[in-house]
């Protein structure tokens, strides 16, 4: 499928960029959202650029918003113009320094506690720069990655599907939280097993917190007998808290909730697991002046801001 060159040169790169994020969302409500737009100036922008391409790039099916295959072609060619443009600022930037750039960070829903902290610290040695972070699941961080549309992400697993550069900068512990009246709520350390009968409140497929679980009940050789997914940490929190069953966690998601004793975790035999908290970005990507320096800035002082973020563990 090809497209007449000279009918695209009449669409705006506004359209371009609303179309690109519209099609990542598969939803112009979120996209609206996203570049702080109403919802219906997105939908005059896109219906323009249809008639520019003189083809439907998305179609309604129920209450889905689904991307056609022209859309999937131009979609394709948006994203290289794109980041053509996003290289050609960094490379200017490069040219200017950290004093007027900017910095585009994405961070999987768990880093949400501490991440605001980490670009706060950071903003105080450079005033000037302009920075945008995106909070998502971790499958959305991930393609921002590979989509190359953020500089760097902080999560707690490198993607596999793509090579990246991942460096660790804070240790990230996971455990089991309770309400305080849980009857193993306060007792001395005790083996996996004895949970058998709980119910488990569980990320969903895919989260980097479900894989840390999996993998460490697989090593205690332990199934649950009753699991019920969520898909945020803080309906696990209020979950657990009204006494619906136990929620393995990040504990810095849940540090306040735990220092004012709302939470309770579990002295269970092997935990918490320890991981750690990485910065991410793909491989052979040219950081920009203000993304190599909050890199290096993670690196050095990343583990001391999560613990000075007044969430103590």
């Amino acid at each position: 499928m090809h497209f007449n060159v000279w009918m695209l040169e009449r669409a705006s790169l506004n359209q371009l960029r609303i179309f690109e994020c519209a099609a990542r969302h598969q939803h112009f409500g979120r996209a609206a959202a996203e570049l702080y737009l109403t919802q219906p100036a997105v939908s005059i922008q896109l219906s323009l650029l249809e008639k520019t391409v003189g083809m439907k790039l998305f179609e309604q099916t129920g209450r889905r918003m689904q991307i056609t295959p022209a859309g999937v072609e131009l979609l394709t060619h948006t994203r290289a113009v794109l980041t053509q443009l996003r290289d050609a600022d960094d490379a200017l930037n490069l040219l200017k320094g950290i004093g007027g750039g900017r910095l585009h960070l994405a961070a999987t829903t768990t880093a949400e506690y501490f991440a605001p902290h980490l670009l706060a610290g950071f903003r105080k040695l450079h005033a000037n720069i302009r920075i945008r972070l995106e909070i998502d699941n971790r499958e959305a961080v991930v393609r921002a990655l590979a989509d190359n549309t953020v500089d760097l992400a902080v999560m707690g697993r490198a993607p596999s599907e793509f090579d990246t550069v991942a460096v660790p900068f804070a240790e990230h512990p996971l455990s089991i939280i309770a309400a305080p009246d849980h009857p193993m709520a306060g007792r001395k350390r005790f083996a996996l097993a004895r949970l058998q009968q709980d119910t488990f409140l569980i990320r969903e497929p895919g989260s980097g917190t479900r894989a840390a679980m999996e993998q460490a009940f697989k090593a205690a050789k332990f199934i649950p007998t009753e699991t019920i997914e969520f898909g945020s940490n803080e309906t696990i929190k209020q979950a657990v808290a009204a006494g619906m069953g136990l929620g393995f966690v990040s504990l810095h998601t849940a540090a306040l909730d735990l220092a004012v004793k709302r939470l309770v975790v579990l002295r269970i035999d092997g935990m918490p697991v320890m991981r750690h908290w990485f910065v991410v970005h793909r491989a052979g990507k040219r950081l920009s002046a203000v993304a190599a320096a909050f890199k290096d800035y993670l690196v050095a002082q990343g583990a001391a801001l999560i613990a000075a973020s007044g969430r103590p563990l």
